[in-house]
């Protein structure tokens, strides 16, 4: 069967296939300790999930209002204000079916074939992904490793063009945990005004931050906000992966063209999930302060164990839940050439899945999430030493 052109363009997502190899082995009898999942291992609170139970039974099943239901968008818009200082109103404001929906829907929406997307190295693998879906060209720009993986305003300026459409900052980033500093993001915000360039701040992960530090949005920058679009997501901060809920904050010009694509693909977020996200967003906030502090010691734990190892170095992930270290070390030795050979290595003969690098645009390293309990943390950090001493 021959598919259209853009499907070609499009790979499945390397982070859901390596989830895939591991479940077959799994499957296989194997015990694998698996480094690759993007979602939190808590369960969605409690209160969450009796606001969805109460909205079935409530009959709450219908269609809603294609761009979400007015009470949660409030609820959006009202907690960015207080947590971030933005200043939206409800008519920007539009509710998607995850995260990755929102930002699917941005470019949609906001880049013509031919334009240039501006995507800081390393990336989230389904940037680029979406980039070339729509015919744009996704333009890779490295930061550096010694730097902490930290995107400049300087580094950005040299790479725009008078074809630049639309730049993609990830902050914390996956997979890095970089962290974009508050002053630097708004020297990129005023940079991207003045190029009349699109700035695109994907938020998934911006309360999984540590050693003190508070979250932080560019949309705090309100006399930036005509060129500035946020997309948040409720998987992460309330472990709601499966929910999925997201939800993109900009202009009412921007909101109505996603509205518009929307009618004609998902008619509307799903409803029930409207309303334990309402309630999610509403509710107590204490399980997100639980999971985090759990993540700080998981985080702590596995850069020591890291760094432990000959030769592997670690940049220090300021967010997220993933650390993102250098394993060069074993390029050359046991027919190992690239981070795809390291991890598929890893997996067949330690029984350790992690992510390797190439996903996400370098070729040094390999992702490992420690959303996983201490004991998997512990077996599989301590497979990865003899491994690499094995070699």
């Amino acid at each position: 069967m021959n598919l259209a052109t853009r499907i070609s363009r499009i790979s499945v997502s390397k982070t859901m296939a390596v989830m895939e190899a591991a479940i077959k082995l799994r499957d296989q009898g194997i015990d694998v300790v698996d480094f690759g999942p993007g979602e939190p291992d808590f369960p969605t609170p409690e209160n969450v999930k009796q606001a969805g139970i109460r909205a079935i039974q409530a009959d709450f099943t219908k269609y809603t209002a294609i761009g979400g239901i007015k009470e949660l968008k409030k609820a959006i818009v009202d907690k960015h204000a207080r947590e971030f200082g933005s200043k939206y109103d409800v008519s920007e404001c539009v509710v998607n079916i995850g995260g990755k929906h929102a930002i699917f829907s941005i470019f949609a929406a906001v880049v013509d074939e031919g334009d240039d997307v501006i995507i800081p190295t390393p990336y989230w693998v389904t940037f680029a992904d979406i980039a070339r879906f729509v015919n744009s060209n996704p333009v890779f720009v490295p930061t550096k490793e010694s730097e902490g993986f930290r995107l400049t305003a300087e580094v950005l300026q040299r790479a725009l063009t008078p074809k630049t459409r639309l730049v993609v900052v990830n902050s914390p980033n996956n997979p890095s945990g970089a962290i974009v500093d508050d002053a630097e993001f708004g020297r990129i915000a005023r940079l991207c005004r003045e190029r009349n360039v699109y700035l695109l701040s994907d938020e998934c992960y911006s309360h999984f931050l540590y050693d003190g530090r508070k979250p932080f949005s560019v949309a705090s920058y309100t006399d930036l906000k005509s060129h500035i679009v946020i997309a948040g997501s409720l998987s992460k901060t309330y472990s709601m992966t499966g929910w999925r809920i997201g939800y993109v904050l900009a202009l009412p010009e921007l909101i109505n063209g996603i509205v518009k694509l929307q009618s004609h693909s998902t008619s509307n977020p799903t409803s029930v999930s409207q309303k334990a996200a309402l309630e999610a967003l509403s509710g107590p906030q204490e399980s997100v302060g639980v999971m985090l502090a759990e993540y700080a010691r998981r985080r702590k734990f596995v850069l020591e164990r890291l760094r432990a190892i000959p030769g592997v170095k670690c940049a220090e992930p300021g967010g997220t839940f993933y650390a993102y270290p250098n394993i060069s070390a074993a390029f050359g030795r046991g027919g190992i050439r690239d981070s795809v050979d390291f991890s598929a290595r890893l997996l067949e003969k330690a029984h350790v899945a992690v992510t390797p690098g190439e996903a996400f645009g370098t070729a040094e390293h390999v992702r490992i999430s420690y959303a996983t309990s201490m004991e998997q943390l512990d077996k599989g950090l301590k497979r990865i030493h003899e491994f690499m001493a094995s070699l």
